[in-house]
């Protein structure tokens, strides 16, 4: 407990190690890094609290307090928290079923559930869950995105037009009702707009020394001022307020609002969560900083926190902001400190040049930005590599666009979840060959298999959730080799195995054990072994069940396979050990039973001495094949081997027989052959 304390401390303790580690020679590249980044934060914030149907000073707010607190507070040098697109959008799509858009209900309901978001990180992160975000898959982030962007991209027709179409409409109604008033397009507008998302695209191949999205603002708004481009009926941000961010009024004990927010506060914490961690991991494997999930839980949820608190919206780590306080040169979170700090100084110098930006200008940046968000190459790389996770993104673009995005991205993560414990619960059961040169294990796929034995890969852990579906599939492979008496495991995929695996095992061995066959393992991982211990399931095997992988065929083959079956019914050469074994394929379909019943009487070396000295002497027949007889063999023995004793079986004396053979597999069919007769013993 008082560990766990010291690591929450830790935890918020977070700006104190950065001030004692930071390194002096980064303060000049940060300075200038942070600038350039607040150049860029400042018509951002307008643009994205436009976007989440907020006016833009709120957008401002956020800016100034988010960005700082969540630099300080979290794990990564360079991302850049804030308004962002999807957070604007994410913003958008929950609070207009429940407050009139521009209304000022609306705004402080976006104050109201960016505090909520922040509390559940907040949590996240002391709880020390920052392993979850793992469990949300690409495939759910990639089509939400793709859709989030398209969604941006549509619903900024409206802006960039001056049409008046639904806020937060469905996209076949935004394109229906621009339709439907395409005669009353503003063509001043549309022109404004489209120069703007021109200029992104052009001025790259002019100069990347400043953000093109920054300069092509900057050039539009410079040149509707000169042509006062307002008396066309272009509509510009506005009037706004310099100075520090007011407390907001929150409606702290409104009980019903919280309920109604609370579902999307629970989608807008877990997708911010999910673009914060990812953008730091992302920027991470160039730098090679270790990210700590856990404390940008923290630092996110604290953001989110002060910016609701300080009249701000919903806020996350924004990529492209967070890729340029890298490629500017910034070292530490220093930067993102002095590009919030710029925001705030920048509302106060230029709230003037703020004021005159078009509406359009940004409507065409966001349509830009818009379409970034959608990853065809990830989707693409999706597609191709898994037909499950396919599915998943497919299906979550698709609800992205037509339902509520916090039910979206729920939904996508549930699915992602179910998907993860189907792929868990019905692991690869695989029957394996040797390949051509006997090096290593190939899946059978039709080739042929061992009439004895079966090889299976087992590829996935043995937990009560797949333990059925293991032992069916074993089951299944039995039942189609009717033959197979042996079974061998090859368990180096399996991570995990609890009591349920265990009784599965159990289930298996019982089948081959009533085929006269027996279960074997070969490379059990230490804690699959460890429980198999503690259960009793090791001592009921035994450890010669347990095989090194290197020598299992050849410990099977040479003392546990029946040779008669090799020799005289199988004609596949599956195993090295079989390549050269003589085959002498008894012809038709005869083949040599098995014994039931009472076993013979096995006699030692001695005892025959004896009994070939007394009165009456067993007949001593070698069941083995001449070459191995000529090898050596008992004297007085006689030859006959098991493919000739079939139709030689009366040439065998009437009295006691001895059967001999070299580890007594074949005697035990020669007995098959004699039953019924006075034989009683073999060796």
């Amino acid at each position: 407990m008082i560990d766990y304390l010291r690591s929450v401390i830790t935890l918020f303790a977070q700006p104190i190690r950065l001030i004692r580690t930071y390194p002096i020679d980064a303060l000049r590249a940060d300075f200038f890094a942070g600038i350039t980044v607040g150049l860029v934060l400042l018509p951002q914030s307008l643009a994205f609290a436009i976007l989440g149907g907020l006016p833009p000073i709120v957008g401002l707010y956020s800016a100034m307090t988010a960005t700082i607190v969540g630099a300080l507070w979290g794990s990564s040098s360079h991302v850049n928290g804030g308004p962002s697109t999807t957070s604007a959008i994410l913003t958008l799509s929950v609070l207009l079923p429940i407050a009139p858009l521009g209304s000022a209900e609306f705004v402080t309901a976006a104050s109201m559930i960016a505090v909520m978001a922040g509390i559940i990180r907040l949590i996240m992160g002391i709880a020390r869950l920052g392993m979850l975000i793992t469990f949300i898959s690409d495939a759910v982030a990639v089509g939400f995105t793709a859709g989030s962007g398209l969604l941006i991209l549509f619903n900024q027709f409206g802006p960039i037009t001056k049409l008046s179409i639904s806020p937060g409409a469905s996209i076949p109604t935004i394109v229906q009702e621009t339709v439907t008033q395409l005669t009353a397009i503003h063509w001043p507008s549309l022109i404004i707009g489209a120069a703007t998302i021109a200029l992104i695209y052009l001025l790259p191949y002019i100069t990347r020394a400043v953000p093109a999205a920054l300069l092509s603002m900057t050039i539009v708004t410079i040149v509707t001022a000169f042509l006062n481009i307002e008396q066309y009926g272009v509509r510009l941000i506005g009037d706004i307020p310099p100075g520090f961010p007011p407390l907001a009024q929150l409606p702290w004990f409104d009980i019903g609002l919280i309920g109604q927010l609370l579902n999307g506060a629970l989608a807008l914490a877990i997708i911010g969560l999910v673009e914060a961690v990812a953008i730091a991991r992302a920027i991470a494997s160039y730098t090679g900083q270790r990210i700590d999930s856990n404390q940008e839980f923290v630092g996110q949820g604290l953001a989110n926190i002060v910016s609701g608190l300080f009249s701000g919206m919903p806020c996350s780590g924004s990529f492209n902001r967070s890729a340029l306080a890298y490629q500017a040169g910034g070292k530490t979170a220093l930067t993102a400190v002095i590009s919030g700090l710029t925001a705030l100084a920048g509302t106060a110098i230029l709230s003037q040049l703020l004021a005159i930006i078009p509406r359009p200008a940004i409507a065409g940046t966001l349509m830009v930005a818009a379409l970034g968000m959608v990853d065809r190459r990830g989707m693409a790389r999706i597609w191709r590599g898994s037909r499950g996770e396919a599915v998943i993104m497919i299906i979550t673009l698709v609800l992205t666009l037509t339902l509520p995005l916090q039910f979206a991205i729920l939904t996508g993560v549930l699915m992602s979840l179910g998907y993860y414990l189907l792929r868990t619960a019905t692991p690869r059961i695989e029957t394996v060959v040797p390949d051509t040169a006997f090096r290593h294990w190939d899946p059978a796929h039709g080739r042929p298999t061992c009439p004895q034995l079966l090889v299976v890969d087992l590829q996935g852990d043995l937990y009560f959730g797949a333990a059925s579906h293991v032992e069916e599939m074993l089951l299944r492979l039995l039942n189609q080799h009717r033959s197979v008496r042996y079974l061998l495991l090859r368990m180096h995929s399996v991570n995990h195995c609890d009591v349920s695996g265990i009784r599965a095992l159990e289930t298996i061995r019982r089948t081959l054990r009533v085929r006269g066959g027996d279960l074997y393992f070969v490379r059990v991982r230490a804690g699959v072994m460890y429980r198999m211990q503690i259960s009793g399931f090791y001592e009921q095997l035994g450890p010669e069940r347990f095989l090194d992988e290197d020598t299992a065929i050849d410990f099977l083959f040479h003392r546990v396979l029946d040779p008669a079956v090799c020799i005289y019914e199988c004609d596949r050469r599956v195993f090295r050990e079989c390549q050269e074994l003589p085959k002498q394929t008894l012809p038709g379909h005869l083949t040599i039973p098995l014994l039931d019943g009472k076993l013979p009487t096995q006699i030692n070396a001695r005892a025959l001495w004896e009994a070939l000295h007394s009165p009456q002497p067993p007949a001593v027949i070698d069941v083995r094949e001449p070459r191995e007889f000529q090898r050596g063999h008992i004297p007085g023995a006689r030859n006959i081997p098991l493919s000739r004793l079939i139709s030689e079986r009366d040439a065998v004396p009437a009295g006691p027989v001895v059967l001999v053979c070299r580890s007594g597999r074949r005697s035990l069919r020669a007995a098959a052959l004699l039953v019924g007769r006075t034989l009683r013993r073999k060796c």
